[in-house]
């Protein structure tokens, strides 16, 4: 059959240049294109396992960074705390100062009242001493008819005081 024959002469040359787009296909993809494509695989790990080791330095530093800052933070709150308490000290001593002052003065005060008082009382009892040996007097007067000595009025009512 002639189709058949002329099938296969057909074919073989089809598959021929079959072969020979393939090869050439491959010869330009395998050869120029490939080769590219991994050169730029390969940069882009290369710039990811250096952006990664970057990444991981700035961690580092930003830790080391945190440390330092909270150990100067601590510092800062042991200072201040040192300097209130400081502060509170002074505050306590200045007010006891000035508690002791204002107590001295009161008690200086208080004791010139009491002298005050004591010699007001002294004068009150001076004084009714003298009042009851005049009243004494006058009654015994009119009640005995006579007469008793200023002195002796005076000494009897001081008797009379200090018994009550």
């Amino acid at each position: 059959m002639p189709q058949i024959d002329q099938a296969l002469e057909m074919l073989s040359s089809q598959f021929f240049w079959l072969a020979v787009f393939f090869g050439i296909t491959y010869f330009l993809i395998g050869r120029g294109m490939v080769p590219k494509v991994m050169g730029t695989v390969q940069l882009r790990d290369t710039q990811i396992s250096e952006d990664l080791a970057a990444a991981k330095a700035a961690r580092d530093a930003a830790d080391k960074q945190q440390e330092e800052w909270k150990l100067r933070e601590n510092e800062n709150r042991a200072n201040a705390q040192g300097l209130i308490a400081e502060a509170k000290a002074k505050a306590a001593a200045s007010s006891e100062a000035k508690v002791a002052e204002a107590q001295a003065r009161l008690d200086a005060q208080l004791d010139e009242a009491e002298a005050r008082i004591e010699s007001a009382q002294s004068n009150a009892m001076a004084e009714i001493e003298a009042v009851a040996a005049d009243a004494t007097r006058d009654i015994v007067a009119r009640l005995a008819g006579g007469e008793v000595d200023e002195a002796v009025a005076k000494k009897a009512v001081k008797e009379a005081l200090s018994d009550a």
